[in-house]
């Protein structure tokens, strides 16, 4: 859930006019967990919802981030990059002793190397 509210704060920052329909599809969730996260994330003091009172679209909303919720945005910026670099540090050793194993498989074989 930590890298969705990281992912929802990012997108509603750039763009905090879309409507909820808008960011489950920007997101790829559906439109009851984009509400469900809102709702937790406006409870959490992160998001505040402004409803257009002049607006022809009486149901919309601007979900503008506070400054408990910049600064949540940062720290989550930061897990999430250090989550990151985590799996590309494991998938690179993966991928290192996958050629290892291949190696010695086509030298036991006499088959030269291509990876």
């Amino acid at each position: 859930m930590e890298d969705l509210h990281y992912k929802l704060l990012k997108v509603l920052q750039a763009n905090p006019d879309l409507s909820q329909r808008r960011l489950a599809q920007e997101l790829g969730i559906s439109l009851g967990k984009t509400n469900y996260c809102l709702r937790a994330l406006i409870e959490k003091g992160w998001v505040k919802a402004n409803n257009f009172r002049r607006s022809t679209n009486k149901v919309a909303y601007a979900y503008l981030l506070t400054p408990h919720g910049i600064e949540a945005r940062a720290r989550a910026t930061v897990q999430f990059l250090k989550r990151k670099v985590a799996e590309h540090e494991a998938l690179a050793n993966e991928i290192e002793l996958l050629r290892d194993e291949v190696k010695q498989s086509r030298m036991s074989t006499d088959e030269p190397a291509k990876v």
